[in-house]
């Protein structure tokens, strides 16, 4: 037979043998974060306004288009849960680029605090 095929016969041999209560299963507790706060286009402005950026800037800053932020701030769309997350994370002060300089037309040059 396949090594594939051995394998998947051994793991369920396994199952049954647990089934059976011969086998005890290791386990692992993770503790995980709460989700993160749901943040309405007046919260998404009100960080921006806070943090003296441009939607532009703030685009760069969360790895968004500038129309992404347009589109939170104005309403239409709402943030995904990792842009959420990292909404939480500027908004709590755990991360905040300061920009030095001026800005290129693709890329900014800026350094974190």
């Amino acid at each position: 037979m396949s090594k594939f095929f051995d394998e998947l016969k051994d793991g369920l041999e396994e199952a049954l043998e647990y089934q059976k209560g011969k086998v005890t299963l290791r386990t692992t507790s993770v503790e995980l974060p709460e989700p993160p706060a749901q943040y309405t286009a007046k919260d998404i402005k009100r960080i921006r306004a806070r943090e003296q950026y441009s939607q532009g800037v703030f685009a760069m800053v969360l790895n968004v288009s500038p129309k992404t932020i347009q589109a939170w701030e104005s309403g239409e769309r709402s943030p995904s849960h990792a842009a959420l997350r990292l909404l939480e994370i500027v908004d709590k002060g755990i991360y905040h680029p300061t920009f030095q300089g001026k800005a290129s037309n693709t890329k900014a040059k800026y350094a974190t605090r």
